[in-house]
């Protein structure tokens, strides 16, 4: 489509803009994924995507400082619009200051690393742990967060 003055009416689209795609150059940054034991993950991305305590949240660069607490979910991260590296993520922390992120997590495994079996069993085990501890205990406690990790793990092994 044109204007008037017959310059392209959305120039910021591009070429693609014709067949209703739009292609946006995005700026990379660092982010590295830590467990108890080691480094998972250390690159440049455009974005990275979770899940805190209040709600998904989405990053790129420039973004205000962050400190979240992170929920089980999927991590995703992506090197372009096109290539995009999954995680099951555990509980953890997100920091984001001075355009690099830090995710310090319990763990974090890569999809095709996912045994449904071994998680399922994991699962079943969480709630008898969860039917048989005592209300307000740190028994109960950690029954529930097992539980919400082995559920997010199976989400993402699907």
């Amino acid at each position: 489509m044109l204007t008037s003055g017959g310059a392209p009416a959305h120039p910021e689209r591009g070429a693609g803009a014709s067949a209703g795609l739009i292609t946006v150059a995005r700026t990379k940054f660092p982010v590295e994924v830590l467990t108890p034991e080691g480094e998972v993950f250390s690159e440049e991305v455009e974005m990275l995507s979770t899940h805190t305590a209040l709600g998904s949240i989405g990053i790129l660069a420039n973004h205000e400082p962050v400190l979240a607490l992170l929920e089980p979910t999927e991590l995703r991260l992506y090197r372009s619009e096109s290539e995009i590296v999954r995680f099951a993520q555990a509980e953890g922390y997100l920091q984001f200051a001075e355009n690099r992120a830090l995710l310090l997590v319990e763990e974090a495994i890569a999809p095709d690393q996912l045994d449904r079996a071994t998680l399922e069993t994991r699962l079943r085990d969480a709630r008898s742990g969860l039917e048989q501890a005592e209300q307000g205990s740190e028994r109960e406690a950690r029954a529930r967060r097992d539980i919400r990790r082995y559920e997010a793990f199976l989400a993402v092994a699907s």
